[in-house]
């Protein structure tokens, strides 16, 4: 159970036909303005800074007001759901209207007015004053939106600020909300009749949902950025528990009822089941025009990548990028990309977006160039993929294409050290797309064991080449295993190795198992000389870079030392999605 000793209720909910004790906790009760500088001062924040602004939570003032040059804001409008409960939007629409407008829905439990709660309207990477005091967090900003057209509705999600209800953090009963929202705001006197979603991170989350439940006058998507299975992509990372991320967040969201405690219910239910389900998208549902981005170095990247994959939507879209989340967002190239594909599907305005590649990539090299920019391709994972394994020797702690007659192991303590294998590049290779590392491991001393692998670039020199977002070294492509989880589920394909997460089956003294394990897609180009470096852990090592923040396993590593055997009858391997060329004439090689 979380730490926090606030009161607690239980809800029985079914889920698939089977009957749950979902847990709720006492919510934070809004904050003023004065209480937030107060708390600001002291030094009691969050540790995620922009956290802090959630717990703002303005009185209650149903009105109308200037918001802006051109702008008027319906403020405090109440909605009623379809169970009578209430739930109330901050509505932005363009002054002196001569024709209606599509509706922009900002969905989510972050508060719909944070710039009011703090002294200066803040996003990391974002250049002061570029998102007007009006938007909700990780959302449309009306400042910009409103004078191209649109309405802006920034919503507080039931049991948020002054809505009525219990919070439901991204599960059916939230999305369901989500519908009935875009069905009221469809029928208003201001709206064309068609509504869209964009939102980036946990609005993208709750966006995916809704999404997927159909509302009729849904008219496209943006799904910028959002996990898409809680269980998989953050409550348990490769069936690793991690539940403190979130823990910071719920505990700051302005709740004056119950919030869901999804931290207790990481102990109570630490296996896959009904209510975890409940928590994905049901991709197959989702069906309307899609535009996705995906960030190369955000935890978000899983579950953006596998929405553009699994989605049904005839007309789907992907942008991969090396930009982190939020100046990507509101980069204004991408905004005036993103109105085309709005103004497409929300005013039918026939502008040539279906001109727009299906699938866009950047290929990341060192630091903060790149080896392509955007690179158009037609589908993901690229038709053109050869998987290829390259095998590790512990023998010389290297690699290579060629299995290895002679079996060797390397030996590293979980609680203190690391290890790694050193692939040489005798050519270059780009990998782009989905990565398997295969291991065959044992544990010594403990039935369990937690490894975290990552796939790094060391130059012709052996030195370690990081990628640069934000003035920040990223490490690379990443991966979480839990051994007792090791199970697969069925529908995993070979190049994307997929845990069940249905059963917990601990490890037995002097037995090697072998572990096929995830790792998030991925897109570099290693030169010849350079070095593929696998490295694993025993836990999650920090660095600077801003995403880590999010990672606080609860590993299960004992006093046990961890065994990777290679080569005989034991080979482990990393598969690796190798990009040929698109075209190769003699010396000449294109690779678009």
């Amino acid at each position: 159970m979380s730490n926090d000793n606030r009161e607690r209720i239980i809800v029985k909910k079914t889920f698939e036909g089977e009957e749950f004790d979902v847990i709720y906790m006492k919510g934070t009760p809004g904050k003023t303005k004065e209480e937030m500088d107060a708390m600001r001062a002291s030094g009691n924040v969050n540790v995620d800074p922009a956290a802090a602004t959630f717990s703002y939570c303005p009185a209650l003032n149903t009105c109308t007001y200037q918001a802006g040059p051109g702008i008027i804001c319906h403020r405090d409008t109440p909605v009623k759901m379809r169970d009578g409960v209430t739930i109330y939007a901050d509505i932005y629409v363009p002054e002196n209207l001569t024709e209606k407008v599509p509706c922009i829905v900002s969905w989510g439990i972050f508060g719909k007015r944070p710039a009011e709660g703090q002294d200066e309207w803040k996003l990391m990477g974002v250049p002061p004053k570029t998102v007007s005091n009006m938007a909700k967090f990780e959302s449309a900003d009306p400042g910009y939106w409103c004078r191209n057209g649109y309405a802006v509705a920034n919503v507080d999600a039931r049991g948020v600020g002054n809505s009525e209800g219990y919070c439901n953090l991204w599960g059916t009963e939230d999305a369901q909300d989500g519908y009935d929202f875009i069905e009221w705001a469809a029928q208003q006197d201001w709206c064309n009749g068609k509504c869209t979603l964009f939102g980036n991170s946990g609005v993208c989350m709750a966006n995916w949902k809704i999404a997927s439940l159909q509302p009729p006058h849904l008219a496209c998507l943006a799904a910028w950025e959002g996990t898409s299975d809680l269980y998989r992509e953050s409550y348990f990372c490769g069936g690793i528990p991690n539940p403190a991320y979130e823990e910071n967040i719920i505990k700051e969201v302005a709740c004056k009822t119950y919030v869901e405690d999804t931290v207790s219910m990481v102990n109570k239910y630490p296996e896959m089941n009904a209510y975890w389900r409940d928590k994905q998208v049901k991709f197959k549902e989702v069906r309307v025009p899609t535009y996705v981005t995906a960030g190369w170095v955000h935890h978000h990247l899983r579950g953006s990548v596998e929405g553009f994959r699994r989605i049904r939507a005839p007309k789907k879209w992907l942008r991969i990028h090396r930009d982190f989340e939020w100046p990507d967002a509101y980069n204004p190239d991408n905004l005036e990309e993103l109105k085309r594909f709005f103004d497409r599907y929300c005013k039918d305005i026939n502008n040539g977006w279906e001109f727009t590649p299906k699938v866009r990539v950047d290929v990341l090299d060192a630091y903060d160039f790149d080896y392509a920019v955007r690179r158009k391709e037609k589908e993901w994972p690229l038709a053109r993929t050869e998987y290829k394994k390259l095998y590790l020797n512990a023998e010389a702690m290297d690699g290579g294409f060629d299995t290895y007659a002679n079996p060797s192991e390397v030996v590293y303590d979980p609680k203190t050290e690391t290890t790694e294998f050193l692939i040489p590049v005798n050519e270059d290779i780009e990998i782009t797309g989905y990565m398997k590392l295969h291991l065959e491991v044992e544990c010594r001393g403990y039935d369990n064991m937690d490894i975290f692998p990552w796939v790094l670039k060391y130059n012709a020199n052996k030195e370690y080449v990081p990628i640069e977002v934000m003035g920040a070294p990223y490490r690379g492509a990443w991966g979480f295993c839990r051994a007792s989880h090791r199970d697969m589920d069925p529908t995993a394909k070979d190049f994307q190795p997929i845990q069940s997460h249905l059963y917990n089956e601990r490890l037995e003294p002097g037995k090697i198992y072998p572990l096929d394990i995830e790792m998030y897609p991925h897109s570099r180009i290693w030169h010849k000389g350079e070095y593929i470096v696998v490295r694993l852990a025993g836990k999650f090592i920090k660095t600077e870079w801003f995403h880590d923040a999010a990672m606080n396993h609860n590993v299960d590593n004992g006093d046990g030392m961890h065994v990777i055997h290679t080569g005989g009858e034991h080979q482990s391997y990393l598969q690796v999605p190798a990009i040929p060329p698109k075209y190769v004439s003699g010396d000449y090689v294109y690779r678009g």
